[in-house]
């Protein structure tokens, strides 16, 4: 729906009082610096208006949505009515330190686990058994980038495997126990193998795992890699009861996420080309890690900025929600960034130096000067519309940047929605399969504004 409505006061000041306790309350989820309502007693002279207007959306499957060495390990498998079915697998290489003691050929083996550190699950019925195998890679990882679509082939037969129940704990090392025969193989490759003399010889011998879930487990981990996803082989020597220890991490190593998805039977399920708008209904939604997004048309800014002339914006907030329902144990993605796009779906650079393009923070400038002294978009400080589970909404200011289209400084383009915050750490939305899903009526932008008579 492109269209907006105003709201004209009938007692100016009397409106504008009421409209400053909305604007406190919206300022709660907005940067300081905004700007507020000036009254004086006795001014007829300022009138407060009030618009909202929603931001028609579409769907589109990000092409070449990269996952290489996110340090994380997006494992699972999940199914869902809107989604449709979604596996993930994690492949990764592993590490060797070649100058670290190894078994000697008297050693005993006492046991051999795979341990997995899991530093976040998503997923419905945690109380009960989840499983998760990792089988060996029958292919090397290469020093190259892949993407969500790429995978590798593995054994079919796990190395190791094992059932656990999660529960409360969202963060813990679990301890897969390790296939006899090849833990029997590789110990003895650690006592006398020419294989672990060094990294390049082990990787021929060991080109590193394939991390899978189980289907209709419903439930997705993401697995830490470094030192505590790794084999540990522990062992003792004849006459000797203290146990020792030798560890092959996935310190170091490359790594990256692989999805498959089945969107038969959906709402979504005529998605089918990367890289593509479309028009999927009154529902649309987001999936991290399938790259899974949404794209809003911006129009009805112009639409809107057009009727105006001589206004000074107070306050405006972009709004989505609320949201629908989220099933428990399932958490939708904590950030959301609008990155600027076009009729190509992909994320518009700056043609200085091909820095990605986002609606900047309120306080910050929009634009910058080039060398040339001429204005281009700024993108230092991203608006991050931040998720509150009180009201099931993403909210963000988005004053200033309403302020440079008013006025001629910024082109108006459309926008691609990424679940990420780049002050985090690492890509969220290439590190879990958190989603969410939104009518768009729940899609909106609000605007306070004022004006002299």
């Amino acid at each position: 729906m492109k269209s907006f409505t105003a709201f004209t006061l009938i007692s100016p000041v009397k409106w504008a009082l009421s409209a400053l306790i909305s604007l406190i309350l919206f300022t709660s989820c907005s940067d300081p610096a905004t700007v507020g309502i000036e009254l004086a007693p006795g001014n007829n002279q300022v009138g407060v208006y009030f618009a909202e207007f929603e931001l028609p959306a579409e769907m589109v499957l990000l092409d070449s949505f990269n996952t290489t060495n996110q340090s994380v390990l997006v494992v699972g498998e999940e199914e869902d009515d809107f989604f449709g079915k979604t596996s993930g697998t994690g492949f990764t290489r592993m590490y060797i330190n070649s100058t670290e003691d190894r078994p000697e050929t008297e050693a005993i083996l006492d046991s051999i686990f795979f341990t997995l550190d899991v530093v976040s699950v998503n997923g419905q019925n945690l109380d009960e058994p989840k499983y998760y195998s990792v089988h060996r890679l029958t292919e090397p990882i290469l020093d190259t980038l892949y993407y969500n679509f790429n995978s590798l082939a593995f054994e079919e037969n796990p190395i190791a495997f094992e059932e656990f129940i999660y529960g409360e704990t969202k963060d813990t090392v679990v301890n897969l126990q390790v296939e006899e025969e090849f833990a029997e193989e590789i110990f003895g490759k650690m006592k006398r193998g020419p294989e672990f003399e060094n990294l390049f010889s082990f990787r021929d011998y060991f080109p590193g795992v394939a991390v899978k879930a189980r289907e209709g487990d419903n439930t997705t981990s993401g697995i830490n890699l470094g030192s505590n996803t790794a084999i540990v082989a522990y062992f003792h020597y004849p006459g000797d009861t203290i146990a020792e220890s030798y560890r092959i991490s996935t310190l170091s190593s490359r790594s990256f996420n692989g999805v498959k998805n089945d969107r038969s039977g959906t709402p979504i399920e005529q998605i089918s080309e990367r890289g593509e708008n479309y028009d999927v209904g009154q529902t649309v939604g987001l999936k991290s890690n399938l790259g899974l997004t949404i794209k809003l048309d911006t129009s009805p800014f112009d639409e809107f900025l057009d009727t105006l002339s001589g206004v000074t914006f107070n306050q405006v907030t972009f709004e989505i929600g609320e949201i629908n329902e989220v099933p428990d144990g399932q958490n939708p993605p904590s950030f959301l960034v609008s990155y600027f796009t076009d009729s190509s779906n992909e994320i518009l650079n700056r043609p200085s130096d091909r820095q990605p393009l986002t609606v900047q923070r309120d306080g910050q400038p929009q634009v910058t000067l080039d060398e040339n002294g001429d204005e281009e978009p700024a993108y230092q400080a991203p608006a991050i519309a931040t998720y509150s589970s009180e009201d099931e909404k993403y909210i963000v200011s988005v004053t200033s940047y309403t302020n440079a289209l008013f006025r001629g400084q910024l082109e108006r383009k459309d926008w691609l929605l990424y679940a990420n915050s780049p002050d985090t750490q690492g890509d969220d939305f290439k590190r879990s399969f958190r989603q969410f899903k939104v009518n768009q009526n729940n899609i909106k932008v609000k605007a306070i504004y004022s004006k002299t008579r």
